[in-house]
């Protein structure tokens, strides 16, 4: 084998020291998740070769541990949505989108995909993934039955609903039960592989190949034990996840993760291709930020209830969607919170039922007892909302009001979210600097020859983790995994 050992793997070899390639393609793949599954099906399609190799011994990635929601809409609604009754135009599908990729969001990206989601759908539809096409009414994570149709988002949230007008765009795989990522992953790398793309499991990619203007021309990989030289005539792309599992990372760029403790991820997500992507001189971008979830709908009766931090204060409306919920929990001292609910709306959440409950009473008092609230606290904070909710208004948070009702009917309980108690759900944002071709870019903005990025190893339209939808990882992967294989194989850098 011509690669040598014991050198760091984040260090790119240079050309010089590669005296024969091993293996030679066109376009060279890093994951064979949703974002390098539909990079492959694009540089396929556009006649190149291409060689994709995955570390896991099978493809998926964290796609295939999924709802399997894809974040669709525009141009008039698709039609799932159409069907169901909603008119989604392009401009409110920007607008959120825009509004919810935070105050760092990309705009180019925002509009190429606001304009494009709608042949997004039907290019899935397309490659063989199946849509029931109906509508599931109601706040849910994802589909339990085979429907399609969901909200997904803070669409029908404050302050959302001022700027775009409200659709639900989650559109799940025809699949009863949890998890049709699963079901997403295997139509779309069946897909690949039927339409010529080699791929090579069990593989690890180590580092990117470079020549003296730092172009890159190929990659090195680890395949049964042994070092291969990777020759990618036309372009290396990047798609192996984020750093969810690599707590050096973690600690360096993202510490507000640590008070979460449970990764969502395949197992792989050590940032090794955001790591190639520095090392050639690649800016890294919002590292910091994440998605973290505590779910506390379904039932959808709790979000009748209301948030308090350990001042028993509100804090959030609570109809936001259940990401949003969390990042302001975490954000409470200590991460402390509770759900306050009455007899009328409670309930056990569908994906904790063994949540702490923190105080039960017959009066709003007893509660603020149990939970060790300061006297009166508690009961002025649900006064105040009570006198709100009986006119079906949130003043001070702006809870649309079918999700207001005054808190009443005994006995009454706080149900802990303390961070401490249920343990937060999380995944990273930040990545590579890219363009919306998937061109990775320097810190200066210049692209750099013949490396691609897209998924979670890019920074694509997730990057605010307060402005997450259900759908939106799955959507931009796909759509921005062909972008990077369609450009790739045409050798464009």
């Amino acid at each position: 084998m011509s690669a040598k050992p014991n050198r760091s793997a984040m260090r790119p070899r240079r050309l010089g020291d590669v005296a024969t390639w091993d293996l030679e393609t066109d376009v060279a793949i890093v994951g064979f998740g949703a974002a390098g599954v539909c990079a492959a099906i694009e540089a396929r399609a556009a006649g190149a070769a291409v060689h994709v190799f995955e570390v896991a011994g099978a493809h998926g990635g964290c796609a295939a541990l999924a709802g399997g929601e894809v974040y669709v809409g525009g141009s008039g609604g698709t039609p799932i949505q159409r069907a169901a009754g909603f008119e989604d135009s392009t401009e409110d599908l920007y607008q959120y989108l825009l509004m919810n990729g935070g105050p760092g969001a990309d705009e180019a990206k925002t509009r190429l995909y606001a304009e494009r989601a709608l042949e997004h759908y039907e290019w899935l539809v397309a490659q063989g993934v199946p849509f029931k096409g109906t509508y599931l009414p109601g706040k849910w994570l994802e589909p339990i039955t085979d429907d399609t149709l969901i909200w997904s988002g803070n669409e029908e949230a404050w302050p959302c609903i001022e700027r775009a007008k409200p659709a639900p765009r989650g559109h799940a795989p025809q699949l009863e039960g949890w998890g049709a990522g699963r079901l997403l992953m295997d139509r779309l790398a069946s897909r690949a592989v039927d339409l010529g793309a080699r791929v090579d499991y069990n593989s690890r990619a180590l580092t990117l190949i470079v020549d003296e203007a730092n172009a890159v021309k190929g990659l090195v990989v680890r395949i049964d034990g042994k070092e291969c030289c990777v020759r990618a005539q036309r372009g290396v792309i990047l798609c192996s996840g984020g750093f969810a599992c690599n707590d050096a990372m973690l600690k360096q760029y993202a510490p507000g993760t640590l008070v979460c403790r449970t990764p969502i991820t395949a197992g792989n997500d050590y940032g090794s291709g955001i790591r190639m992507g520095i090392s050639v001189g690649a800016a890294a971008i919002h590292m910091e930020q994440f998605f973290c979830t505590m779910p506390f709908y379904p039932p959808e009766s709790l979000v009748k209830g209301i948030f308090v931090n350990d001042l028993a204060q509100r804090f959030v409306n609570e109809d936001a969607y259940h990401g949003r919920v969390t990042q302001e929990i975490l954000r409470q001292r200590d991460a402390r919170a509770w759900l306050i609910v009455d007899n009328e709306i409670f309930d056990r959440p569908v994906i904790n039922p063994d949540v702490v409950i923190a105080g039960v009473g017959d009066s709003w008092e007893e509660v603020e007892q149990e939970v060790g609230f300061l006297p009166g606290s508690l009961q002025q904070t649900v006064a105040a909302f009570n006198v709100a909710a009986r006119e079906s208004a949130d003043p001070l948070f702006h809870k649309q009001s079918k999700w207001v009702r005054a808190l009443t009917e005994p006995p009454f309980a706080a149900l802990s979210f303390c961070a401490s108690d249920y343990a937060a759900m999380f995944f990273t944002l930040g990545g590579l600097s890219t363009l919306p071709s998937g061109q990775v870019l320097t810190p200066d903005g210049v692209n750099i020859e013949g490396l691609y990025a897209a998924g979670r190893t890019a920074c694509g339209l997730p990057r605010w983790g307060d402005g997450y939808s259900s759908g939106l990882s799955l959507a931009d992967s796909t759509f921005f995994g062909r972008e990077a294989g369609r450009l790739a194989a045409a050798g464009t850098s």
